[in-house]
């Protein structure tokens, strides 16, 4: 198997990884598989199987199609932030995207916000090569962290034009609609107004169900660090995640955000280390490669401070719940600047520079690099780590431990 990280070319011991979804459902040690007689279990569930596919296929159809009705109810228009996209902008070029590639790109309405609006994912393969890894990148868990919408959409028209073989490449460019609602009525209204959580103000990366309870000293003395959303899975945005994760059990999930120009790996709400840490910053060091000018750094999340722990995060989840190897990256350095007055005082700008495009030109490569490096890893079927085999299965949440410092 291929090496990650620093293996071809890059100077450093590589990486064997294998992603095999066989976990509890491998079959045993020794089992024969022969003719099936009708009726037995086997032709029962491809019959089902098979269905399943069917009626999925049907579903996704009419998900295209409501797409397409929503995409035409707005019409693109002037706005104050001409770099970005609004939401009629965003629409219109995921229509596109659809548009040109039919057979590449799907599109399918995983869930709904609050408020009802549809959050979409777009989901690109190479229909001539069997799906053998899978990738997940969502942006804007936040508010007002829109350039990782543009990261997110420029990263889905890329592997669109050049599909990785063998890798399906799942995209959610906005997964809180509600909050990026309220900051566009904001800038149309002129209203400078700091905005992260979702229609009724909770941050959704504080809603996830692992690693929720806080058990380290400093959580006495800065208590809104420590803070949680009022239930795991509170909310509709969050639970979205949560059910693609379960359906899809990604090799790799990507969650975009700004600002500080990191690449961060579980564990967010424990100092401990990950039991695949090596693997991590295998895939952290593929990142930085594709990155073409001042790179990112890749770290464990709750090592960022000796005092920070980030607690019911979306990475601790979709690592502790399924195994997946999730990454939080921030982007950008902040999107004020010591030399332009005008950029100080917006709170737009503490997320979001002025001209998106270099940002997006520095972490597109990079995520394409991640997508075709499993592109270019060979199917499932090697041998595992016992702690990759353990969180791949599909396992109830990990509880925390003290969260110390050590």
């Amino acid at each position: 198997m291929q090496g990650l990280g620093g293996g071809q070319g890059q100077g450093g011991q590589g990486v064997d990884l294998d992603f095999s979804h066989g976990g509890p459902y491998a079959p045993p040690a020794g089992a024969r598989y022969g003719a099936a007689p009708p009726g037995s279990p086997i032709v029962r569930h491809l019959i089902f199987l098979t269905l399943g596919l069917i009626l999925s296929s049907l579903a996704r159809a009419d998900d295209r199609a409501a797409f397409f009705r929503v995409a035409s109810r707005h019409t693109p228009a002037a706005h104050p932030e001409p770099a970005y996209h609004f939401q009629a902008d965003l629409l219109a070029a995921e229509a596109a995207l659809l548009q040109r590639w039919p057979g590449r790109v799907s599109v399918e309405r995983v869930g709904d916000t609050v408020q009802g609006r549809p959050i979409w994912a777009f989901t690109v393969r190479d229909p001539g090569h069997p799906v053998h890894h899978k990738l997940l990148v969502f942006a804007q868990i936040h508010a007002l962290e829109w350039i990782g919408t543009e990261v997110a959409l420029d990263f889905l028209v890329e592997v669109a034009a050049h599909p990785p073989p063998g890798v399906a490449v799942t995209v959610i460019p906005v997964l809180n609609a509600d909050g990026r609602a309220k900051v566009e009525f904001d800038l149309k209204a002129g209203d400078d107004v700091y905005r992260r959580g979702n229609a009724p103000n909770v941050d959704l990366n504080r809603d996830f169900a692992v690693n929720r309870e806080a058990t380290a000293i400093w959580r006495h003395l800065i208590p809104r660090r420590y803070a949680t959303s009022p239930a795991p899975l509170s909310q509709p945005e969050s639970q979205a995640i949560d059910a693609l994760a379960d359906r899809e059990r990604f090799d790799v999930a990507v969650s975009l955000h700004a600002y500080g120009g990191y690449i961060y790996y579980p564990w967010a709400g424990l100092w401990e280390r990950p039991p695949d840490r090596d693997d991590f910053e295998a895939l952290g060091r593929v990142f930085e490669a594709g990155m073409t000018t001042r790179t990112y750094r890749t770290q464990q999340l709750s090592r960022w401070a000796f005092f920070f722990r980030g607690h019911g995060m979306e990475i601790d989840h979709l690592y502790g719940q399924y195994g997946t190897r999730a990454f939080l990256v921030e982007l950008t350095r902040t999107g004020r600047s010591l030399w332009r007055p005008r950029t100080w005082k917006p709170r737009f700008r503490i997320y979001n520079p002025e001209d998106p495009q270099r940002e997006v030109n520095r972490a597109v490569p990079g995520l394409t690099a991640l997508a075709r490096h499993l592109g270019g890893l060979t199917p499932p079927g090697s041998v595992l780590t016992g702690a990759c085999r353990e969180a791949r299965a599909p396992t109830p949440a990990r509880p925390p431990s003290s969260g110390e410092p050590r």
